[in-house]
């Protein structure tokens, strides 16, 4: 018998469509949350810190079904292999703050449309309470609308869009970082909509993993790509997609591949659902030093007995604070 209040949340794969992060995995946490904050919705109430971690996760079965209904004493937080006390749970839905970052380069051609498609969808997923904000880019990133609550606006400012110019996805990437900074909500993360990797930039990949790595953000990234490589893409235009799955694991997010551009507003939705079933930690890390090192995290299950074996994915660590 399953312990009552345990439910599962089924979410058919998509035909064709490839989730490129396993679901076993962690992936980075930021630097302890500044400032104070306290949020609330349908009983939820997440009371942030300056010296609190937090740590959102995700936890599935073997049919990938989204388990509901696990309690604090389920989850046991390691911190470079020491225990930490959690302080703040929450297994229910929590606001959210989220960058949409997509690509209006020349090479999107009529993939432009369903770009549209998938945000309206994906914005059909948020709240009341959560918040959003748009980044276009092509040779250069531009936040075209900044936070907000106001869907319909955010749609409309991708109405007229056309597709050309070249890409600068990195540089998109560390507008929509610095954006992220103004978020209202302690929950964070930017999906990427793109067709392909990067040739117009000023940051390099390094630079952007390094960023990614130290900001409180988590990454998602979808796309329709080439399924062989044309002649004439840079190494950085080749390298797009394992880019985008590299930052979107280390983050505790996912990469999704389409077959086909029509498939995106469907993982938009598959994504939107994903963040409204995540459980969320926090703890003050018992290691208090300034030293700017990285921490690894660590999030264990112990399930209640009755379940079926469930996989975590999670941040896979944070910055400390330097002095």
């Amino acid at each position: 018998m399953l312990k009552p209040g345990i439910h599962f949340v089924w979410l058919a794969l998509v035909s064709g469509l490839c989730a490129w992060c396993p679901a076993s995995h962690g992936s980075p946490q930021s630097p302890p949350i500044e400032g104070q904050e306290s949020v609330g919705r349908s009983g939820v109430d997440i009371h942030v810190e300056s010296t609190l971690v937090v740590i959102p996760v995700t936890v599935t079965d073997s049919s990938n079904r989204f388990v509901l209904g696990l309690e604090k004493g389920s989850f046991k937080l390691l911190e470079d292999g020491v225990e930490q006390k959690i302080t703040q749970f929450a297994g229910e839905d929590a606001p959210l703050s989220v960058g949409l970052l997509v690509d209006t380069s020349g090479s999107m051609g009529a993939k432009i449309a369903t770009s549209r498609a998938a945000v309206s969808q994906f914005l059909k997923t948020m709240n009341k309470q959560d918040e959003a904000f748009l980044v276009e880019f092509s040779d250069r990133a531009e936040v075209v609308a900044g936070f907000s609550t106001d869907t319909v606006a955010i749609q409309e400012k991708l109405v007229n869009v056309e597709s050309q110019g070249l890409t600068a996805l990195l540089d998109s990437i560390s507008a929509g970082l610095r954006e992220m900074k103004k978020a209202k909500n302690p929950r964070k993360a930017l999906l990427i909509i793109s067709d392909g990797g990067d040739n117009n930039s000023r940051y390099t990949a390094a630079e952007i993993k390094q960023l990614v790595r130290e900001a409180d953000v988590q990454v998602y990234s979808m796309g329709v790509f080439e399924p062989f490589p044309l002649l004439g893409l840079t190494a950085a235009e080749l390298s797009g997609p394992k880019l985008l799955s590299e930052l979107s694991e280390q983050t505790g997010g996912r990469a999704f591949a389409a077959s086909e551009n029509r498939d995106l507003p469907s993982i938009a939705t598959r994504i939107g659902i994903e963040l409204r079933n995540q459980y969320v930690l926090a703890y003050a890390p018992s290691n208090r030093s300034k030293d700017g090192k990285f921490r690894h995290v660590e999030v264990q299950l112990k399930a209640p007995a009755g379940l079926p074996p469930l996989k975590a994915r999670w941040r896979l660590g944070y910055y400390a604070p330097s002095q």
